[in-house]
């Protein structure tokens, strides 16, 4: 059975939606997840509402408008990273603090998942509750478990907590 890779990014929003201090990263979501659609490598997204500039943000975490989440899943770790540190979306992830709250708490995790399965966010996020619960496992994890990611060692910014 072949796999591809599965990630889950959450945060929760310094502001609503509509506010002006999230303003360039709502700004720039069509930009950068056509982008991410684009890349060789790329299998599938959780996709919103489709209404333009809101990307995944109606995925509510907990009913919380402003905790929100990405959901992707990749042919493989390479082509995962290539798009993290090797576009324009680098440039987004260094800003990050500027438009999420620090969680004080695991927000990223990858896990295998067979070739043609869109996972739900409900699965996603009990990969991240395992990850929390017992660190890095064959069953969800971080940059650091496969050895196959090396862009990572390079090109990732500071943790923000």
């Amino acid at each position: 059975m072949k796999y591809h890779l599965a990630e889950l990014n959450v945060g929760r929003l310094v502001a609503p939606t509509d506010d002006p201090r999230v303003k360039d990263f709502m700004d720039n979501l069509d930009l950068i997840n056509g982008l991410g659609k684009r890349m060789p490598g790329f299998v599938w997204m959780m996709e919103g509402s489709g209404e333009p500039g809101t990307g995944n943000t109606d995925a509510k975490i907990e009913g919380d408008p402003q905790h929100v989440a990405n959901l992707t899943v990749w042919r493989d770790v390479e082509s995962l990273e290539r798009f993290v540190w090797g576009t324009v979306h680098k440039k987004f992830y260094e800003r990050r603090e500027e438009w999420f709250e620090v969680l004080g708490e695991m927000h990223f995790v990858m896990w295998w998942v067979p070739e043609g399965h869109e996972p739900t966010l409900e699965e996603a996020l009990e990969k991240l509750e395992l990850r929390r619960a017992n660190g890095d496992t064959d069953e969800a994890f971080g940059w650091d478990w496969l050895k196959e990611a090396k862009m990572h060692r390079t090109h990732a910014c500071a943790p923000a907590a």
